[in-house]
């Protein structure tokens, strides 16, 4: 398992709703972070992608679409060309569970509601919330709380929120900016721990599932 580079997911949405729709997807890899933004046909700062490396001075390589349609396409040609077939596993923290999870089952509503296929055929996954509540004290379920208690604060000061929350308001108000800090963090937080859960724990404390469709 070790040996599959990890690629952390997750994603923003408007909502909970099966009418609700994507925002932002986000995957972080050892080179840097990719961003798919979904503006709903306004435009973004132009200098957008610029001072998001600056203020993170990082990698951070962001692709603008005006619908969220085209977010899923640009997502699906991404996952193709660089991730299929590669030696990775896709992880996400409360993605997707045996008993529940939000970020792989909306993104499969949302697929289906614009009748683009299953991206992540023959990539593993594993839910990195599962590891941490049953093989770590931590007395924090959320990503960030599990983060801060583990690792530290690096990355809070990245995050302009304090709940996940706050990213649907900044998405209403056109505050894209902090709406990509927020999932630039996430996605770094998930990476994070799961080097960290591979650091302390045993090949069978991980649970890994084939993202594969049946048909």
């Amino acid at each position: 398992m070790t040996e599959l580079d990890t690629v952390a997911f997750d994603i923003e949405t408007t909502g909970f709703d099966v009418d609700d729709q994507l925002t932002v997807i986000g995957f972080d890899t050892d080179v840097g972070s990719r961003i798919f933004l979904n503006t709903d046909g306004r435009a973004p700062p132009s200098n957008l992608e610029a001072q998001i490396n600056e203020e993170l001075a990082s990698s951070v390589s962001i692709s603008v679409q005006q619908t969220e349609r085209t977010l899923l396409s640009e997502m699906d040609a991404f996952v193709e060309s660089t991730l299929t077939h590669q030696d990775v596993k896709l992880v996400a923290y409360n993605g997707e569970r045996w008993n529940g999870g939000f970020d792989l089952p909306f993104l499969r509503t949302r697929l289906c509601s614009h009748d683009i296929d299953w991206p992540f055929t023959e990539l593993p996954y594993i839910d990195a919330m599962d590891v941490f509540e049953t093989r770590f004290n931590t007395s924090g379920e959320t990503l960030t709380a599990v983060y801060e208690e583990l690792i530290g604060s690096g990355l809070t000061e990245l995050d302009p929120f304090v709940d996940s929350e706050e990213a649907v308001d900044a998405w209403e108000e056109g505050d894209f900016e902090s709406l990509v800090r927020h999932n630039v963090a996430d996605i770094r937080r998930t990476r994070a721990l799961m080097r960290l859960a591979e650091r302390y724990c045993s090949k069978s404390d991980f649970s890994m599932k084939s993202l594969d469709p049946v048909a």
